[in-house]
């Protein structure tokens, strides 16, 4: 049985897909109510729950804070193929996403671009 964190950050994860989107541990974590715990720890443990309980949603879309992703894992695949460039990270046993700030879902500007204009 999910979590509520799970709950929360599913929903967040739906978001991110209708809006083509990622974003990072932390912004998902407090988004949804929670602290990503250290080295992203809460947000592994939600993101395992939510695999196993939903597994058509995209999971990958949360990454962490950094935007550093393991090489030739799962994550890196499920990014490459949404069209999400990578480039070498400075080991070799990592990628980071290219202009992470641009893919970014930002949830403030969201809600500036959906509110109807001022009354004159």
């Amino acid at each position: 049985m999910a979590s509520s964190r799970a709950d929360e950050v599913a929903e967040i994860l739906w978001e991110l897909k209708r809006a083509g989107k990622v974003s990072t541990y932390t912004h998902i974590a407090r988004r949804a109510g929670f602290s990503a715990g250290s080295n992203g720890r809460a947000m592994d443990s939600c993101l395992k729950v939510i695999r196993r309980d939903w597994p058509h949603l995209h999971w990958w879309r949360a990454v962490k804070d950094d935007g550093v992703v393991e090489n030739g894992c799962e994550q890196e695949a499920a990014l490459r193929e949404a069209g999400f460039a990578l480039e070498p990270a400075q080991t070799g046993k990592h990628v980071t996403l290219v202009s992470i700030t641009e893919h970014l879902m930002t949830w403030e500007a969201a809600a500036t671009e959906a509110a109807p204009p001022a009354a004159e």
